[in-house]
């Protein structure tokens, strides 16, 4: 094989890089002596400080040291890992930034004119909303335990604030699950200066859906340092601050959580195989239901769901009545023990109906449950003559009331023969 023959090289030749290829030297710190000064210079005049930082986009690089701008503008100067400010070097001069979050009066009016200037700048330059939003916002609370209480409520405000808009995700909070924050009590102060500020703006529904959307609105009680975590001491601890909304909202949420457990109790031992007797599945019930504080209307809704939901039922419409009496009959002494009252009977009978209506094959089944369920002495012939003059739910009216016309009609016969026998 023969050698590649080797290209000349010029010697002494001196290649010069282009203007656009040459890296600007990394240099936060003459960033943030640029931005404090001209933030000193506008003073708290919220005009010219938010017209100051629209113009400096141009000259300076946000997208680079957007880190630094935010943390001048939270903390007024750059902030070092764990929170604590960096100093200023001997060879400048400029103090810290008189304008900032921790600068302003601890009022929610001072509050709202710093949370303006973060609004203005980010929805001039869309890019440091995403970074404020995504990163900062998790950083600087993650950093709570170094300042100071103070400098923590006004934090709280505008997060408060930031949240209330519906744009921002509440994402930022899982920073506030941090172990040391949670034991020394500090997330839990932290939200309630965050929610009662949240609250001032929005309404409970507005709060909870971006909880919800965060995955944090079943996590409430993780604010609270482990040896205090209670429900108890939830409702008291936010009820003492006025944030009533929010303990009805806890104690809505511990209420469907404790009806979700009384379902999935009932129809894990349904669906043992032998099944435990009535008696027992009874005895359970009524232990759940005094645990969970339940009520028995509601107690009555989940039996039937747990009922109707451990038997897969036929596709053939025909045989889907005679499989619904066999299977339903053997429970019905579950469903008299906890059907005591007429708000009970009512409320089983809605049941019935709209499982009849949002199961097209049970349509034709409706009358013949009621009726087993009244020979089995679950149903009273008072209370199924209530729903039928008129305070049954719309679902299928005209069509399950033309099923009943004659069991009613039999039925007010057997009342009036009755009032007769007594007369």
């Amino acid at each position: 094989m023969s050698n590649k023959q080797q290209k000349p090289v010029l010697t002494g030749q001196r290649i010069r890089t282009r203007k656009r290829d040459e890296k600007e030297k990394y240099d936060p710190n003459g960033f943030r002596d640029t931005i404090v000064k001209g933030l000193n210079a506008a003073g708290f005049d919220l005009e010219l400080v938010s017209k100051f930082l629209d113009t400096s986009g141009g000259k300076v690089d946000y997208k680079r040291y957007w880190e630094t701008l935010f943390d001048i503008l939270f903390a007024g100067g750059i902030l070092a890992p764990g929170g604590t400010l960096v100093e200023h070097d001997d060879k400048t001069k400029v103090a810290l930034c008189e304008f900032c979050l921790f600068s302003a009066e601890e009022n929610i009016e001072a509050i709202k004119g710093v949370a303006t200037v973060f609004q203005r700048l980010t929805r001039r330059y869309r890019y440091l909303g995403k970074k404020l939003e995504d990163d900062q916002m998790k950083k600087i609370l993650s950093f709570l335990k170094s300042f100071s209480p103070s400098e923590r409520n006004k934090l709280a405000m505008f997060t408060g604030l930031f949240l209330s808009t519906g744009e921002k995700p509440a994402n930022c909070l899982e920073s506030l699950f941090q172990e040391t924050l949670v034991k020394e009590g500090i997330s839990l102060e932290f939200c309630k200066v965050m929610f009662k500020a949240w609250l001032d703006e929005k309404d409970m529904n507005s709060v909870e859906n971006i909880l919800v959307k965060a995955a944090l609105d079943r996590r409430l009680l993780e604010f609270i340092p482990s040896t205090k975590r209670s429900e108890a001491y939830f409702e008291k601890y936010f009820t003492d601050a006025g944030l009533d909304q929010l303990v009805t909202f806890q104690r809505n949420l511990q209420h469907d959580d404790n009806k979700n457990f009384f379902k999935s109790e009932m129809k894990e031992l349904m669906q043992k195989d032998p099944p435990p007797s009535v008696k027992d599945l009874e005895a359970t019930a009524k232990e759940i239901m005094v645990k969970t504080s339940l009520t028995e209307p509601e107690v009555i809704k989940l039996i039937w769901s747990c009922i109707m939901g451990i038997v897969e039922w036929n596709k053939k419409e025909e045989l889907i009545l005679d499989q619904a009496l066999r299977h339903i009959k053997p429970y019905a002494p579950l469903l008299a023990a906890f059907n005591t009252q007429g708000s009970s009977e009512l409320t089983l009978i809605y049941e019935i109906q709209d499982y009849c209506y949002n199961n097209i094959s049970f349509m034709k089944t409706f009358q013949k449950l009621i009726v087993l369920l009244y020979k089995t002495d679950v149903l009273s012939e008072e209370q199924v003559l209530r729903w039928n003059r008129g305070t049954h739910t719309g679902k299928g009216k005209s069509v399950f009331c033309k099923q009943m016309k004659q069991f009613v009609e039999w039925l007010e016969n057997a009342e009036e023969e009755s009032d007769e026998e007594e007369d």
